[in-house]
């Protein structure tokens, strides 16, 4: 009996996951032919998750809503080059990472070197890298992107697309101008920092 309710939740759903792909299509499809209400329809279904995108780079709301609009032109431009052989959802993800990181970098001559911090002019490899990772293990993700947002602009950029984003090393450096070493140096010392905001804030709480 079990197995023939898991086998019917599995097949229910997959036909929803059919569903899914096939309307996402048609919405695509409509934006291709540059229909207005498949385009409304395409920025209400991903709006949410997009924004929460861009205000993992943006200082503040407004400007995440700004680096929206723009990612969201670019994502309507770029709709023919989408293949759908991987996650749509991931690839919009990735415009919209590459539209907040050239936002910063129209607000800065180079923000990746603009930090007081001084272990961003570094561009080699950095013993912290040997260290080992920070475990976030039980924390709500509302704390933890607070957090995250409290980085600076550099340590923010390189955490977020490496471990949130899911880039490379190599594409960072590309990305952002930086050495491979010096992106995973940053990605160190970044999580080294968010550790000491969550320990403090959850002192503060405690």
């Amino acid at each position: 009996m079990q197995k023939a309710t898991t086998q019917k939740t599995e097949r229910l759903t997959n036909e929803n996951n059919v569903e899914n792909k096939d309307h996402l299509k048609r919405i695509i499809s409509g934006c291709l032919k540059n229909e207005r209400r498949s385009q409304e329809e395409l920025f209400k279904l991903y709006y949410g998750k997009m924004l929460g995108v861009c205000m993992r780079y943006a200082t503040d709301r407004d400007s995440a809503e700004e680096v929206l609009q723009e990612g969201f032109i670019k994502i309507f431009d770029k709709l023919d080059a989408f293949d759908y052989k991987g996650s749509f959802e991931g690839w919009m993800r990735r415009i919209m990472a590459n539209t907040a990181i050239d936002s910063i970098r129209k607000n800065k001559k180079n923000p990746m070197l603009t930090d007081n911090d001084e272990d961003f002019k570094m561009g080699g490899e950095d013993p912290v890298i040997e260290q080992e990772e920070v475990e976030f293990v039980g924390l709500k993700a509302e704390i933890a992107m607070e957090a995250i947002s409290e980085l600076s602009p550099a340590y923010r950029s390189v955490f977020n697309l490496y471990v949130l984003e899911e880039y490379t090393h190599k594409e960072i450096s590309e990305i952002l101008g930086i050495s491979e070493g010096t992106s995973k140096s940053n990605l160190s010392k970044a999580k080294l920092n968010l550790q000491k905001i969550l320990k403090e804030r959850f002192a503060k709480i405690g």
